[in-house]
C-alpha cells in the first residue's frame, strides 16, 4: 500500500502538460509521474480520430496487397510497385503501436 507522499515544484504550464499526459495515458498523475520517474513504460491511448485512421489504413493495405495479387502475373512491377505501397502502410501502422 502506497503511503508516502512525495512533493515536486513545476510551473503551472508543465502541470497542465503532466495532467494531459496523464489522461492521454489513462493513468492517475501519480501513477504517471511513478512511471516516468521509474522509466516504466507509458502507452499513450489512441483518440477515436486515431483508431479511425488506423482502421483505414488496415483497410487500404489489405486492398493494396488484393490489387497486387490480381497484376502479380499480368504485370509484375506493377505488382511490386503496389506491394511496396502496402509495405510503407504497413511501416506507418507499426508506428501507432510505438
Amino acid at each position: 500500500m502506497k503511503s508516502k507522499v512525495i512533493r515536486f515544484r513545476c510551473t503551472i504550464f508543465e502541470q497542465k502538460l503532466l495532467k494531459v499526459k496523464a489522461r492521454n495515458a489513462g493513468l492517475s498523475l501519480s501513477e504517471y509521474c511513478r512511471r516516468a520517474a521509474f522509466d516504466d513504460r507509458i502507452i499513450e491511448r489512441l483518440t477515436e480520430d486515431q483508431i479511425a485512421m488506423y482502421k483505414m489504413l488496415i483497410s487500404y493495405q489489405n486492398n493494396f496487397i488484393r490489387i497486387g495479387n490480381m497484376f502479380k502475373k499480368r504485370n509484375p512491377k506493377l505488382s511490386e510497385e503496389v506491394t511496396l505501397l502496402a509495405k510503407e502502410i504497413k511501416d506507418h501502422l507499426y508506428n501507432f503501436k510505438k
